[in-house]
């Protein structure tokens, strides 16, 4: 096995619910936490874009880390843009709080955008060609990239296809007349008639409607898409998911020799080819990897501890393994491993540990778990690395934190911990 070795990875609103859940806790211990925690607030938003920071967060939902980071992210366009202009040109025409809040967290770049020179001009252009207040706002929450467009010409087809596919009825033979005043041959006719194929196939609105004003080449060629979509249907990949779409991406960008290489490389490596096709099936993405980029992870796994077979049994499990950075994969698995103390084949019953968010999952959840192992509230053994990590935000709360209901002091230094607002 490996000769070549040889040689040489929950709901937001429920964990909203248990926030304040706990924060009614807290309030009715320290009525005075809240009024600082206000202060600090009020203190952040005089520093700047004023209106839109409160708006984000007191009506859109939007968590103030995040709505700062949108805005940091708008500063740096270096633009002569005002944020809160574009906010109250969009309300103006009848964007809701719902509208607004798909529409930033999908596109937060609008935000950076000319409302005058360069928003009103295509609002009032869309509107001028007939659309409604209703048709609007539904057609821009679900394609908001679609006001980056420049050009009136492609504005106005890309708006009349999304209309076709939200608001209209899906079997008008407005497609079929959109797609016919196209140019044979164009990028943007093969890409607006593949999608129509996609979506007779089953492809969901919420996978094609992002890809619309996308690079998604795939979707932009023609004889090539048709061969491509042939091997992903006979593959057995499910239409209405994400991965059938990832894997008629990857088959399009390789060409049939480099496919023949790169199984042969996984081969020298201990693989069957049956094995690295039903690895593809897990994690199409895997398979663009280069040469070099495997052999570092394989080496990084090794050097972590992992035997050859259970680095085999890791991959063939969790393809995505490969695709993890050599630095975050030692990084995740030391603290695992030498700070929990979890052995090493825990991660392989459990590689999906591997993708989650170091410092706003793992850390956190270990905390939480230290927490009470040193209160002895867990017993002498560590729970399971699955009880702890793989489950929902909900579960782990209900199984470690909520069942401790009668001490309203634990409960909330615990939920302090979960949240990220325990100062140790």
């Amino acid at each position: 096995m490996f000769p070549l070795i040889i040689r040489g990875r929950n709901s937001p609103g429920e964990l909203h619910k248990w926030r304040n859940f706990i924060a009614s806790l807290t309030f009715l211990q320290n009525p005075s936490s809240f009024s600082s925690a206000s202060a600090a607030a009020d203190l952040t938003r005089r520093k700047g874009n004023t209106f839109t920071l409160s708006y984000l967060v007191e009506s859109l939902g939007f968590t103030t880390k995040l709505a700062e980071s949108i805005l940091r992210k708008v500063t740096a366009e270096k633009t002569n843009s005002n944020p809160d202009s574009v906010l109250s040109l969009l309300r103006s025409h009848g964007f809701t709080d719902s509208h607004l809040s798909a529409i930033i967290r999908t596109y937060p770049r609008l935000l950076s955008l000319d409302a005058e020179s360069s928003l009103a001009p295509k609002l009032r252009f869309l509107t001028s060609r007939g659309a409604s207040t209703y048709e609007l706002t539904e057609v821009l929450s679900k394609v908001p990239k679609i006001l980056g467009i420049k050009k009136d010409k492609a504005l106005s087809r890309y708006y009349d296809f999304v209309r076709e596919m939200t608001v209209a009825d899906n079997k008008s033979s407005e497609f079929e007349k959109l797609c016919r005043s196209l140019p044979e041959g164009s990028a943007q006719g093969n890409k607006l008639r593949n999608f129509l194929v996609l979506r007779d196939m089953g492809v969901p609105q919420r996978l094609l409607l992002p890809l619309l004003i996308s690079n998604h080449h795939a979707c932009c060629g023609k004889e090539k898409f048709e061969e491509t979509l042939k091997k992903v249907v006979e593959m057995g990949f499910e239409p209405a998911t994400y991965r059938f779409l990832e894997a008629l991406r990857m088959l399009y960008l390789l060409s049939d020799k480099t496919i023949q290489e790169k199984l042969c490389f996984y081969q020298k490596l201990g693989f069957s080819e049956g094995e690295v096709w039903e690895m593809f099936k897990k994690n199409p993405s895997f398979l663009p990897l280069s040469e070099k980029n495997v052999l570092n992870s394989i080496e990084a796994y090794l050097g972590l501890g992992f035997s050859r077979d259970e680095f085999a049994v890791l991959v063939k499990c969790h393809p995505q393994c490969l695709n993890y950075s050599s630095e975050l994969v030692k990084k995740k698995a030391e603290f695992l491993v030498k700070n929990m103390n979890w052995p090493v084949k825990a991660l392989v019953s459990n590689p999906t540990v591997l993708g989650y968010n170091l410092e706003k999952r793992t850390i956190p959840r270990c905390n939480v778990i230290k927490a009470l192992m040193s209160r002895g509230l867990l017993g002498s053994e560590l729970p399971s690395i699955g009880s702890v990590l793989v489950c929902t935000d909900h579960a782990f709360l209900k199984r470690y934190v909520i069942k401790h209901d009668d001490d309203k002091e634990l409960v909330a230094n615990l939920m302090a911990i979960f949240t990220g607002d325990h100062v140790s």
